[in-house]
C-alpha cells in the first residue's frame, strides 16, 4: 500500500476540524496491485478464507503467529484473530469463553457441567464485501483493496472509533500506542511475496484455508464446493469473505 505524502500533519489537521464540528470526506487511498505469482497483478485476485470448524483444536498457534507477524500489542485483550470455545450443556445452556484470545490454549471445562458437545471457533475480520466499517469512516481511512481485502490507512485514521463500533464481528481495536484502528489484513504484506497469512501457515490441522475466490482450482473454492458453507451473522448482509464449514447453530 502506498503512503500519501503531505506537507502538513494531515492527521492532526483532520482531527482538529472534526473537533470543531466540521464533517469532511476524503477519498480513500488508491492501492496498486501487489505482485502475486508469476508476474500476475493482484487486481485479478479476490481473496477469502475458509475455516473448517471441526478441525480446530484450540491450540492458539494462529493467535500467537498473528501477534508475532503483525506486531500486535502483547496485552491479552488486543487481537487480530482469536479463538472462542463453545460448550453446550445437556440443558442447552451455551457457554462461551476465550481466555487471552485462546493464545495459550484452553483449560479443562468445569466438571460441574454436563457437556453435550463443544467446539472451537476461530474468528477474525470478515473482510466484508458490504463493510459497515468502510461506510462509517469519516475520512476514508478504511477502504477495500482491489483484492477485496478491507484495509486501514494509518496516516489517515484519526482514531475516532466509528469503525470499531460499526463492526458487527468485534474484529477491530484501537492500538494503545498509535491510537489508530487496527485489525486483520489477511497478512496483506505477505501476499505480494506469494505467502499465505501467518495464521493459515502455522495451523497444525489445516483448519484454515486461504485462497482465490475466482479460480475453480483454488484450495478455497474446492473447500467451498465440498462443504456446506455458512457465514457469521448472515442476516446483516455484510457479504463476508470468511466462510465456515460445520458451523454449529449455537454460534453467536
Amino acid at each position: 500500500m502506498e503512503k500519501r505524502q503531505d506537507g502538513i500533519d494531515r492527521r492532526k489537521f483532520i482531527k482538529d476540524l472534526a473537533l470543531a464540528g466540521t464533517v469532511i470526506f476524503i477519498m480513500g487511498p488508491e492501492v496498486k496491485g501487489a505482485e502475486i505469482g508469476e508476474g500476475e497483478k493482484s487486481e485479478t485476485h479476490l481473496y477469502g478464507m475458509g475455516i473448517q470448524v471441526d478441525k480446530c483444536i484450540g491450540c492458539g498457534r494462529c493467535v500467537y503467529a498473528c501477534k508475532e507477524e503483525n506486531n500486535v500489542p502483547r496485552e491479552p485483550f488486543f487481537f487480530r484473530t482469536w479463538v472462542e470455545r463453545y460448550i453446550i450443556t445437556v440443558d442447552q445452556e451455551v457457554l462461551v469463553d476465550s481466555p487471552e484470545g485462546g493464545i495459550n490454549g484452553f483449560p479443562e471445562a468445569a466438571k460441574e457441567y454436563s457437556i453435550l458437545r463443544s467446539f472451537f471457533l476461530p474468528k477474525l475480520c470478515n473482510h466484508c464485501g458490504n463493510a459497515p466499517c468502510v461506510q462509517v469512516c469519516p475520512v476514508g481511512a478504511t477502504f477495500t483493496s482491489d483484492e477485496g481485502i478491507v484495509l486501514i490507512d494509518d496516516e489517515y485514521c484519526i482514531g475516532c472509533r466509528y469503525c470499531i463500533q460499526a463492526c458487527p464481528y468485534g474484529a477491530r481495536f484501537l492500538h494503545p500506542e498509535k491510537k489508530i484502528a487496527e485489525k486483520c489484513t489477511f497478512c496483506y504484506h505477505r501476499l505480494g511475496r506469494g505467502l499465505a497469512p501467518a495464521c493459515v501457515e502455522i495451523c497444525p490441522t489445516g483448519a484454515r484455508i486461504f485462497g482465490e475466490l475466482r479460480l475453480r482450482s483454488s484450495p478455497l473454492t474446492r473447500f467451498m464446493r465440498f462443504n456446506e458453507i455458512q457465514v457469521l451473522k448472515p442476516d446483516l448482509n455484510t457479504q463476508p469473505k470468511v466462510f465456515y464449514a460445520h458451523l454449529d447453530g449455537e454460534v453467536r
